[in-house]
């Protein structure tokens, strides 16, 4: 039954080919492919040039073949079954077998950038990620249809609850229920954009759609010749600068007059031939950006240019550029394989990319493809090309500016992955050199000469395309201008962080949807590398959350705070021992769960999986609020938050929270039919921001951060006491930049920790990572700069503290010096350290004694250059040339500062040594010195008594009348008086006389033994032991 179509569908298709419009087309049901041919009929017949081509997207069943013959067989096997009536003709088969449709799987859908097709479909709904979304609408020209296809539904809200493939990557082992909010996003925007339809299968307009009452067709604005404004004005150009060469042949092949422009500035770049020039090219996605490049490219080897170097993230993203550089070889008259070769790359990855140009026309000339981090390859340039600037890192591209030309091409906004870094930082430092640079002469030797092009006009549709702000409002696409300007910025400690509530975020509210442009806005600012999928992940993944770093909130004004920073957080962990033991097994890692596998893998440790953690996605601040401190700030609170010191919440509150749950933020009528259904955003939601407080935290074990490693970042987060635990062996072919995983422990009481230090159960990991590190320097890291080599190893440089402790780790150097060294390797030693030796002696001991260092086997002080020359030759083996570059140092002070430390080395070992020499010496019994019990008043007091006493008891002795009388003469007084008589009277000059006694020798023995017992006190002074024969007068 044949049916009349509404009115306002051709009106719609019709009015988009007059002004150039591209117009959206969803239909549901099931037999919604059947009016795919009244569509692309309707689209033929307002365009009446030729037919319009046609690319069908789908993810892995098509239900029709792509193939003419497969198609044959199949109509062949119908008729065979009697499906089919030959009188009948399918007008769907007849519309296949036309031609002119491309058939691409979604996976493939990379090889369809820079076509263009009149009528884009897409079916397999729940298949589509909005980076499918945006790059095949992208592909689509003005006037030209995209086709959603949709199976039956019995409500439009039944596609926010559809489960879509995606979500099986959100999905983790402890977060497996994905929400839907960013289908309903999807959904409410269909109703905001004016050339979008929502119909059924049969081409009716649901209520959904109601704009659409109001269309009427439009006027057509062109002159007699059929040329737009802006068209008029490219011709004109064009016919100006026809007889110009080389500008005049290339500018034929300029497509809007913005692209014309910016080819004329480029050439005017390179005809100048100024060196330490820079012109920048920065629009959006579509604008013939490298096809501009490549028409320039062309021009400077027609000019005479011999060393044009371009480069860009991958030389797939070339594509184009080279496309357009062969093009304007065309345009100049230069022929292939007579006059210039193309070269194919034969490295896989880069699947058959074009790297190279050669040119014989008139001398030898390049044009050569280089990686970005390849800068030292650039000696010799005339002409630098770097296409997708914002796409590779800042330091990178600084690196490679130099006193050549430069051209840079950059997205400020799209689909494949944009930053504004590039715009905010470099590009205004070049400004600024300029201006500095016109001042004075002087300056304008020294400063490079800087020009910025911006392209608006798009290549394949016309200006103020109502689809582009659609799909750029739906995917946050266009939202360099959404920073809003901060006019006061608040101390770190007036701020605090907030909650963001998902469903209210993504409600489509126009409070929410300016807040989350915002949003995503610090993220394009912060990060080189963006992506449409990020929105989806942070709208349907069940384990991510949102915090914003604001300002103080004054609630009395109805407007939204200004944002400082944005953490977005994904819950990690909980994982089973068994799933961690099958993934060692397998060697295979689920998806999600970044660091608890990535621990797991590393460490073959199957108990942290099963620790709870939080992992910091990404973390933006706003662009006029960069190093002022509320990064830091909100990192901190956010620590602070899960180890619930900001919480006070009761237990009851804890129940009510635990049970809310996911708020639908469309609400439709009651159950009605598709035709009478009206959806609209929900008025009932809970608040966009909750303060911490307001909110229990999840109990966690650890934060942990993922990141390219970069010097600064890495000392960000060892400034908030996060270590790292892994460090990626293989650099990013994108950034140069090697995958860097920190974390940070959190207070938490249920983990046994070993370590008495403050990385708590986390000690040992780290530990054992320093030494696998210290043992890496030497191979895979030994390009990595010095002073992030030195940060990441974060050694313990300055003893000067703990000299009275280093007993214990000098005992065990001991133990092990034996096995290290020889005799012979400490004369060695010494020899150079009393310049006896060349250093080329001691090399082979320089990495045995910095790995000792490093290991903190060896407690010396060195200063940070002479730790960082010990790191540079003993674990980088790094020669002194290279360390000269490094460390911005002389040679000779270099080879002074390895001296220095050479010797505190070597004095270090000779004194452990020593030590051990003497340890086995033999040595005298230690002879105990103690105090005497008295003092020494008192000890001379009583030997002067005793002396008293001696000499009381001899006086005493020597007046004892039985001592005398061994002395008497007994019984010979006659023979005494003779004696005297004898001498006359007189004693002898010598006073003695003799007398002889008459007793026996018996009565003598007997006489001193008396003697002996009355005085033996004073028996030797006496003299009792001489004869009694002498006596003295």
């Amino acid at each position: 039954m044949r049916k009349k179509v509404d009115e306002r569908i051709r009106t719609l298709i019709e009015n988009g080919v007059k002004t150039r419009h591209r117009s959206i087309f969803v239909v549901i049901g099931d037999k919604s492919r059947d009016q795919i041919v009244n569509l692309h009929y309707m689209l033929s017949k307002a365009v009446v040039k030729s037919r319009p081509n046609v690319l069908w997207c789908y993810k892995d069943k098509l239900e029709l073949s792509s193939h003419k013959k497969k198609r044959g067989k199949q109509i062949k096997k119908l008729l065979q079954r009697g499906l089919l009536d030959p009188e009948k003709v399918d007008p769907f088969s007849l519309f296949v077998e036309t031609g002119g449709i491309k058939y691409c799987l979604y996976k493939e859908s990379e090889r369809i950038l820079g076509n263009t097709f009149g009528m884009c479909i897409l079916q397999d709904f729940e298949a589509l990620t909005p980076n499918l979304l945006a790059r095949t609408i992208e592909t689509v020209e003005g006037g030209g249809l995209i086709v959603l296809l949709l199976r039956s539904l019995s409500s439009l809200t039944s596609l926010c609850t559809m489960v879509m493939d995606v979500h099986e990557r959100f999905r983790t082992e402890s977060h497996s229920e994905a929400a839907g909010r960013f289908n309903e996003r999807f959904l409410l925007s269909f109703a905001s954009c004016k050339a979008c339809v929502v119909m059924d299968d049969e081409l009716n307009i649901l209520p959904i759609s109601s704009h659409m009452k109001s269309i009427k067709p439009v006027p057509v604005q062109e002159d007699s010749e059929g040329f737009s404004e802006a068209e008029r004005e490219l011709k004109n150009l064009k016919e100006q600068l026809n007889d110009d060469f080389p500008v005049g042949p290339l500018m034929k092949k300029c497509c809007t007059l913005d692209q014309g422009k910016a080819v004329i500035t480029f050439l005017d770049a390179i005809l100048d031939k100024t060196l330490c020039s820079t012109v920048a090219l920065l629009a959006a996605r579509g604008r013939g950006k490298s096809a501009a490049l490549g028409l320039a490219i062309a021009g400077a080897i027609a000019v005479g240019y011999s060393n044009i170097f371009v480069t860009a993230p991958s030389p797939e993203n070339l594509k184009t550029l080279f496309e357009f550089v062969c093009k304007g070889f065309d345009a100049l008259e230069y022929k292939e394989h007579l006059e210039y070769d193309v070269v194919k790359s034969a490295n896989p990855e880069f699947k058959k990319a074009t790297v190279r140009i050669n040119i014989y026309k008139q001398h030898r000339q390049t044009i050569q493809y280089i990686q970005p981090h390849e800068h030292e390859k650039l000696s010799q340039v005339e002409l630098l090309v770097v296409d997708e600037a914002a796409a590779i890192p800042l330091p990178v591209v600084k690196s490679l500016l130099g006193p050549y030309l430069v051209f840079l091409s950059s997205t400020v906004n799209g689909y494949e992955g944009t930053g504004r870094s590039l715009s905010l930082k470099l590009l205004q430092q070049l400004e600024e050199q300029t201006q500095t640079a016109t001042k004075s002469v002087e300056g304008s030797l020294s400063g490079r000469l800087f020009k910025k092009i911006e392209l608006s006009e798009s290549i394949r549709y016309a200006p103020g395309d109502p689809i582009e702000s659609w799909l750029h409002d739906l995917l946050c696409l266009d939202v360099s201008n959404s920073i809003p300007h901060i006019n006061r910025l608040p101390p770190t400690s007036e701020c605090d962080l907030y909650y963001v509530n998902r469903d209210t975020l993504f409600s489509y509210h126009k409070d929410s949807e300016l807040f989350l442009q915002r949003m995503m806005a610090l993220y394009v600012a912060s990060h080189y590398k963006n992506s449409p999928n990020d929105l989806q992940l942070m709208a349907d993944a069940p384990a991510h959350h949102l915090f914003v770093l604001l300002g103080p909130v004054d609630e009395s004004k109805n407007h939204l705070p200004d944002i400082l920073c944005v953490i977005q957080v994904c819950l990690e962990g909980k994982i089973s021992s068994k799933s961690a033991m099958k993934s060692l097994c397998d060697g295979h890692q689920p998806c999600g769960d970044q660091i608890p596998w990535k621990f797991c893998e590393q460490f073959q440790d199957t108990v942290f999986p099963s620790l709870s953690g939080a992992r910091i996605v990404r973390i933006a601040t706003h662009p006029s609020a960069m190093r002022l401190g509320y990064g830091s700030t909100a990192v901190e609170l956010l620590t602070r938050y899960f180890e619930g010191h900001l919480t006070t919440m009761s237990e009851a509150d804890v129940e009510n929270a635990l049970e809310s749950l996911h708020v639908r933020v469309t609400e439709a009528a009651e159950k009605v039919s598709l035709l009478e259904e009206n959806i609209k955003p929900r008025t009932d939601l809970p608040p966009l921001l909750v303060h911490l407080r307001d909110r229990r935290p999840e109990r966690l074990h650890y934060i942990g951060v993922s990141f390219g490693l970069t010097l600064d970042l890495f000392r960000f987060w060892r400034k908030h006491k996060f270590a790292p635990f892994y460090i990626g062996q293989i650099q990013s072919s994108v950034t140069g930049e090697h995958t860097c995983m920190v974390v940070k422990p959190l207070n938490n009481d249920d983990v046994e920790s070993s370590g008495v230090d403050h990385w708590g159960f986390f000690s040992p990991f780290y530990e054992d990572f320093r030494r696998r590190f210290i043992r890496l320097l030497g191979s895979s890291f030994r390009a990595m700069e010095y002073k992030l080599a030195m940060s990441v190893l974060d050694p313990k440089i300055n003893f000067t503290d703990l000299e009275p402790a280093l007993s214990p780790i000098s005992d065990r150097f001991l133990k092990s010096l034996h096995e290290i060294f020889t005799p012979y390797d400490l004369k060695r030693l010494e020899a150079y350290t009393n310049n006896l030796a060349d250093f080329h002696m001691i090399l082979d001991l320089v990495p045995i004694l910095a790995h000792e260092y490093f290991g903190g086997k060896i407690p010396l002080t060195l200063s940070y250059v002479q730790a960082s020359v010990l790191l540079c030759i003993g674990l980088q083996q790094q020669n002194i040339s290279y360390i000269e570059g490094e460390i911005k140092l002389e040679r000779q002070q270099i080879l002074s500062q390895f001296k220095k430390l050479m010797k505190k080395l070597y004095r270090y070992l000779y004194d452990v040594a020593s030590k051990e020499i003497d340890s086995t010496l033999p040595r005298l019994r230690e002879i105990v010195m103690e105090p005497h019990s008295i003092s020494v008043d008192e000890d001379l007091n009583e030997a002067a008594e005793q002396v008293k006493e001696g000499m009381r008891a001899k006086m005493e002795s020597s007046l004892n009348p039985e001592l005398l009388q061994q002395y008497a003469i007994a019984d010979r007084e006659a023979d005494f008086e003779k004696a005297l008589q004898n001498g006359s009277g007189k004693l002898l000059s010598g006073g003695l006389i003799s007398v002889k006694s008459g007793r026996n020798k018996a009565e003598k023995h007997g006489n001193q033994k008396d003697g002996h017992k009355s005085g033996k006190r004073g028996n030797k002074e006496n003299g009792s032991s001489k004869s009694n024969k002498k006596r003295k007068h």
